[in-house]
């Protein structure tokens, strides 16, 4: 996750330049554990990562079993625990398990699309005292309606934030980029001021699940600079006016170097400084400090790895699994560099984005190491301007085709 709002702060209030020979930031012992307790969702999203439906998958972790996983990511210290689906509020245990994660003091999110907050269930919601409450907003109401194909889902996700901030509670939009919605982030940016969202998570298209069939919905080149770009005007504006709500990106770190590249352009003095920030960011931390649980148990480098498995919590602890992988893919996650290929590899930005998901070469090339085909910036910007580049031609002629 890519902290904008973080950054851009440094940006117009900065603090001392971090020196050039410290040691890159303390991580965590453990991973932030994204944990996919069921499969079931009443919603059938065009961009589903784990294919759900709303039907019961067979094999699923037991309350006893899950709640054996918590003790177990305790032990770990595990920095975040998100509880996510399918639907999680569709598991009849959500809230017990929810508890019990609370108690343990893990630091604990819901990742809900947001229907099943009702005033029938917002009472034990606000009880269990989330840290954080994520809602799925994919655009405006006929837009939304249809990626999450069932009418009237904008409007219940809408009435779910309003009852969390009625509550007190934490809680953020999250909007998957698509060409489907690009047009549309002014607006969704817009509905975070009127309804004071605390949050708000800009996730770009990775190709897991029904998201592989969909990814040439994926947001085209120029079409993704242009979003960045009025992310983080729209960040400094706020943050200018005295607003301090959190902006996050995710699934593509080379928004990383494209904020330096604009930090460039308007904050020319202050650039080294965060350069070197990013630089103790790191980029992309699938398999080393972004894990994954599915719903039947299995380890997963992160939530779009759910075709490789590297253990089962069922035979084995989570932290044992975590700790001592010989699983060559997780060995070259957590490689420095990472042994990345093409523009990756001789990208001039590799020490701050870390090679960028790996998943979409997976997806894409077959070959997990291969350059990462989400990668936003040109040849030019990346260090390569000689080099021959890709060209997509662009979805309409508003937004210009571009060549990297």
């Amino acid at each position: 996750m890519f902290r904008v709002t973080r950054y851009i702060k440094t940006l117009l209030a900065p603090v001392p330049p971090v020196p050039e020979t410290r040691a890159p930031a303390a991580k965590p012992p453990g991973p932030v554990v994204i944990w996919n307790l069921i499969r079931r969702c009443n919603l059938t999203c065009k961009h589903c990562y784990t294919t759900s439906a709303d039907i019961d998958f067979a094999g699923e972790l037991s309350t006893a079993e899950a709640h054996a996983v918590l003790e177990d990511l305790h032990r770990f210290r595990v920095p975040a625990l998100i509880l996510s689906g399918g639907e999680p509020l569709m598991r009849p245990d959500i809230f017990a398990l929810s508890r019990r994660a609370r108690a343990l003091g893990l630091y604990t999110g819901l990742s809900t699309n947001g229907t099943l907050i009702t005033e029938a269930t917002i009472d034990a919601i606000a009880d269990v005292g989330y840290d954080y409450v994520g809602i799925s907003i994919d655009g405006l109401a006929a837009t939304h309606d249809a990626i999450r194909q069932r009418r009237g889902a904008f409007r219940e996700s809408l009435h779910a934030v309003r009852l969390c901030k009625e509550r007190g509670i934490k809680v953020g939009l999250r909007f998957t980029l698509t060409r489907e919605n690009h047009a549309q982030l002014d607006d969704i940016l817009a509905l975070l001021a009127e309804h004071d969202v605390d949050k708000f998570y800009l996730s770009h298209l990775n190709y897991g699940g029904r998201g592989r069939r969909h990814s040439k919905q994926d947001a085209w080149y120029r079409m993704t600079r242009d979003a960045m770009t009025r992310l983080f005007d729209h960040c400094r504006d706020e943050l200018e006016r005295g607003i301090e709500r959190e902006y996050v990106t995710g699934n593509n770190d080379a928004d990383g170097p494209y904020l330096l590249m604009w930090a460039r352009e308007h904050f020319p003095d202050r650039a080294d400084a965060l350069e070197q920030r990013l630089a103790r960011w790191g980029g992309n931390a699938s398999g080393e400090h972004i894990a994954n649980i599915d719903n039947l148990g299995n380890v997963h480098p992160d939530t779009f790895w759910w075709d490789h498995d590297l253990g089962n919590v069922r035979e084995t602890p989570f932290s044992e699994i975590w700790r001592h992988t010989t699983d060559p893919l997780m060995q070259g996650l957590r490689q420095r560099p990472r042994p990345v290929k093409g523009r990756c590899g001789d990208c001039r930005f590799l020490a701050l984005c870390n090679g960028n998901t790996r998943v979409r070469a997976w997806k894409v090339c077959g070959d997990p190491w291969e350059e990462d085909p989400g990668c936003y910036l040109t040849n030019a910007e990346i260090g390569l301007g000689d080099v021959p580049g890709r060209r997509l031609a662009a979805p309409h002629a508003a937004i210009p085709a571009i060549e990297l």
